[in-house]
């Protein structure tokens, strides 16, 4: 592989290269094949001479425990064989997990004309946030260098370009630490470059939070100033699990200057043509605004849930408020209005209003709406529990009834339909507990899970710019669970504006208490979130899966005991 190298003439002919940016399904490798055969297929016809894919591309990333499962990794080598039998007439570099003499590697595979031509393993193995690659991996120590039409390209993946950059710069832009691996080779893109490489091709299944398309060109644009090379980024896109891959893989010239931007959140494939090694300029996708980025990511992560998993459609308990109403939008945009219905479950505490705007809400997205009256169940339910509950008085018992009815609702439609149900709740009540287990937090998926009060609202502005489907009143008004007489939000939290800046520094920055009391918070407010945080992570870990788009989501991110009797110093 190395060796191929040297023979690189001093002015290589123009060449096309492709960047395959597909969205792999984890465990579908006879899918991901015919995926990546797609890609090829449309390069070969358009003379690209070179195809690169993302990270893991032939069994989608993360697989977590099936690298465990031996018929699995005998299955991925099968597929990989049948890849390069069927994918001629061009190079092709693929991501998959490699088994060798009892261990296993994140490699990437350099395949032409039915041959596996030299494997990259990669070096430097992430294990912060939401990775977790040295339970299933060990690390690489040698480059892979392959030249293609004279061009010497060299293969990085995802961590090796990122890590090499420092251990603080890495946590600032990744929310990480060091990854293993960084004793085997200092600089995985300088050790490219010294065995020869003149072009950096890195395969990345780098997963979506705010603000991280530009982390990336940033982080990708000092490789280039250090080795002087071009560095082609190719990235995974599509929903798994709680993480979206958004896309956005791009390419740099040897100054560093951005020369081709896939749009995020799509599939696409991108024909770069270099000249003399640099890339020629190309299309360039702009830049999201921040709302049409998160929006994006909603959309990618309901989609792909739902419909990697075989759910025929989407159930919403609306409320009339607005964290139902932007659940709706989503659904319904992500998945078509036919595949979406509604049910507004009013008790004696619904306000009219509620009842009218949740009707609204369906008419404006034309999806299915019922409703289904609560009151004589929970009638129902008080008559059998009276007994138990004599000379009591009423609490919050009551108020909890009344979700975990219309849970039980939803989830016996759910039977019915095979629809999945979309839970509502935002980060700001997810994070103080201000939700009812096996209520409103029974679903199956949680679309707004990491979404702050104050961001949803910014989201349901954004939507209705792009055509009004939440009337503005639901926006306006104080919001409230509606289970008992003139309940508001705020009666049990802190405004959301201050709950949300307090959660914001202490889940997602890991900030002393003490420190955001220094940054102007009221120490009660901060000794009551933080309390509340604590408390609820029972209720946290029962809660369904959902969509992570910040750096520290209550999830993958997020792994605090439950039994715990560690209390925080407010001075």
């Amino acid at each position: 592989m190395i060796a191929a190298a040297k023979h690189v003439a001093a002015v290589p002919a123009p060449m096309k290269i492709a960047v395959a940016q597909i969205n792999a399904t984890v465990g579908d490798l006879a899918g991901n094949v015919e995926r990546i055969l797609g890609a090829v297929e449309r390069a070969r016809s358009a003379g690209a001479a070179l195809v690169v894919t993302p990270e893991l591309a032939l069994c989608g990333y993360p697989p977590e425990d099936l690298l465990l499962r031996e018929d699995f990794m005998e299955a991925v080598e099968r597929s990989l064989a049948d890849l390069a039998a069927r994918s001629q007439g061009v190079t092709l570099v693929v991501g998959h997990p490699r088994g060798a003499a009892g261990r296993r590697f994140n490699s990437a595979s350099v395949i032409a004309e039915g041959a596996v031509l030299g494997v990259y393993d990669k070096q430097r193995l992430p294990n912060y946030t939401v990775f977790d690659e040295e339970r299933y991996f060990e690390p690489g120590t040698a480059p892979c260098v392959h030249a293609v039409n004279g061009v010497a390209f060299g293969v990085n993946i995802c961590e090796d370009a990122w890590g090499a950059q420092g251990p603080e710069t890495a946590r600032g832009a990744r929310g990480g630490g060091e990854s293993r691996g960084e004793g085997a080779v200092a600089d995985a893109p300088q050790a490219a470059r010294a065995a020869g490489a003149r072009v950096l091709l890195v395969l990345n299944a780098s997963p979506y939070h705010v603000g991280k398309q530009a982390v990336r060109e940033d982080v990708m644009r000092a490789r280039v100033g250090e080795t002087g090379m071009p560095l082609v980024y190719v990235n995974l896109v599509g929903g798994q699990d709680e993480l979206v891959f958004d896309g956005g893989s791009f390419v740099l010239d040897r100054t560093g200057a951005l020369t081709h931007r896939l749009p995020a959140f799509e599939e696409g494939l991108a024909l770069v043509t270099l000249a003399d090694g640099d890339p020629l300029p190309g299309g360039i996708a702009p830049p999201l605004g921040p709302e049409a980025e998160v929006y994006g990511a909603l959309l990618t992560g309901v989609r792909d849930y739902v419909g990697k998993n075989g759910f025929p459609g989407a159930l919403i308990g609306l409320s009339g408020g607005i964290d139902s109403a932007l659940t709706l939008a989503v659904a319904a945009d992500a998945l078509g209005a036919a595949r979406v219905r509604a049910v507004m479950m009013p008790s004696r505490y619904t306000a009219a209003m509620s009842r009218e705007d949740a009707a609204a809400e369906a008419r404006l997205l034309g999806v299915r709406y019922s409703e289904i009256a609560i009151t004589p169940i929970f009638d129902a339910f008080r008559s059998a529990l009276a007994e138990e509950f004599r000379g009591l008085p009423e609490d919050i018992t009551e108020e909890n009834l009344q979700s975990r009815i219309r849970g039980t609702l939803l989830m016996a439609l759910s039977n019915k339909s095979g629809a999945i149900v979309l839970t509502t709740g935002n980060k700001s009540e997810m994070g103080t507990g201000y939700a009812t287990l096996y209520g409103d937090m029974a679903g199956g998926f949680a679309v707004l899970k990491d979404l702050n009060k104050m961001l949803v609202y910014r989201l349901a502005r954004y939507r209705n710019l792009l055509g009004p489907v939440i009337p503005q009143r639901v926006i306006d008004r104080a919001p409230s669970a509606e289970l008992r007489p003139g309940q508001t939000d705020q009666e049990s939290l802190p405004p959301y504006p201050v709950l949300d800046a307090i959660m914001e520094a202490y889940v997602e920055g890991d900030v002393s208490p003490r420190e955001i009391i220094a940054r102007g918070h009221d120490r009660a407010d901060v000794e009551r979130v933080v309390s509340l945080v604590r408390l609820s992570e029972y209720k946290r870990r029962q809660s369904p899966v959902g969509i992570r788009i910040t750096p520290r989501g209550f999830g993958k991110d997020w792994r605090f005991p439950i039994t715990n009797r560690f209390r925080h110093r407010f001075d």
